[in-house]
């Protein structure tokens, strides 16, 4: 059974995974800088317009912060992976769909704001980012999950299995702040919510994951 189950899912390098991985997080950068537009205003009054816009560029630093911290998360992922499988494929794919849709709440999200830090389209925006937010989380729950199953084929040698399934307690907790971020910002403060997006990507940034490496000289 092992050897057919092995025959009927191959396991490929993780180059062209981590190259077209790459170019998504490029592209998702690059578009967040296109919700930064000159205000419009009257002679005299760039400085009051450029003010007011400051939701915008508050979302263009979470959501950079967030998509750079993401590619951090995926080479330190990666280094430690040897071979994918089309589980590891599904869900990498599951990650950058949603690393890719990161522009949109961002854009949607800044003019809502900018209209109304507590209207009522300001609290559909934060629902918005926090459920975009909490899927891509499910999916880095999902890609440790299917590797921490799997470690003898897919991880390096030399990694420890135990760092895959930690990883996953990072995924749980991003869910659950960001599907809690999302409930506060429609039913008590949107400013909250925003302010749980902007922590986020500082916290994993600080809890970048060094995947645990054996001991080389036990064997």
């Amino acid at each position: 059974m092992s050897a057919a189950d092995d025959s009927d899912d191959r396991l490929t390098d993780t180059g062209r995974v981590e190259a077209f991985s790459d170019g998504v997080f490029a592209i998702a950068v690059t578009l967040l800088v296109l919700d930064l537009k000159e205000p419009a205003h009257g002679p005299g009054a760039l400085l009051d317009g450029l003010i007011r816009q400051w939701p915008a560029y508050l979302g263009y630093v979470a959501s950079f912060g967030y998509v750079a911290v993401i590619w951090l998360n995926h080479h330190q992922a990666f280094s430690a992976i040897k071979h994918v499988d089309k589980g590891v494929h599904l869900a990498n794919i599951a990650l950058l769909f949603t690393t890719a849709l990161i522009p949109f709440p961002t854009a949607v999200l800044s003019r809502a704001f900018i209209d109304g830090a507590d209207s009522g389209d300001a609290r559909t925006a934060v629902a918005l980012y926090a459920g975009i937010l909490a899927a891509m989380c499910a999916s880095w729950l999902l890609l440790f999950d299917q590797v921490s199953r799997r470690p003898g084929r897919l991880a390096e040698d030399d990694v420890d299995p135990r760092g895959f399934a930690a990883q996953r307690f990072r995924a749980i907790v991003g869910i659950i702040a960001y599907l809690a971020a999302g409930v506060i910002g429609v039913v008590w403060s949107p400013l909250i919510a925003l302010a749980v997006f902007v922590v986020m990507p500082a916290f994993y940034a600080v809890t970048v994951p060094g995947m645990g490496r054996r001991d080389s000289t036990h064997h």
